[in-house]
């Protein structure tokens, strides 16, 4: 199965989630491949933010080598299952599916999980307070995911 992990600019909530999943599915001994994209392009070929690798580094997870890159059309073609981390995401990645097929893969990462924020994970980019309950929510939402399609 290919996964691919989907936010704004793909240095903050979706490298967290690539490496939760990576590490979960690892230690599972499950034949998944997991990455992540971003919608919008600001911040293509860079590092997660150093927020980000901290926070992973504090659950023991190094996720320094990731890349930053733009979610494109072929993604929808080339991965399995597109999980948006929040509505606008999820929007924006919906527009470009052009079959049913296609956006019948895109789902929010939160629908796997009960969850107080309306099924959207906040964008700590604004909020250094926010990294640790992304992290969180996120764990949370892999091991979920794990059980529904293991």
């Amino acid at each position: 199965m290919r996964i691919l992990m989907v936010c704004l600019g793909n240095i903050c909530r979706s490298p967290l989630a690539q490496g939760i999943l990576e590490r979960k599915v690892a230690a599972q001994g499950l034949d998944w491949e997991i990455e992540s994209a971003g919608t919008g392009s600001w911040h293509i070929g860079e590092q997660p933010d150093p927020r980000s690798v901290y926070t992973a580094g504090q659950h023991g997870l190094d996720i320094s080598a990731q890349r930053a890159r733009q979610f494109g059309r072929q993604d929808l073609k080339d991965f399995d299952l597109i999980l948006a981390m929040d509505q606008s995401n999820y929007r924006d990645i919906l527009r470009l599916a052009q079959s049913p097929a296609e956006a019948k893969k895109v789902k929010k990462i939160l629908d796997y999980t009960s969850d107080e924020n309306g099924g959207d994970v906040p964008d700590p980019y604004w909020d250094d307070d926010g990294f640790e309950k992304v992290y969180q929510m996120l764990d949370q939402a892999c091991d979920a995911l794990i059980e529904a399609h293991r």
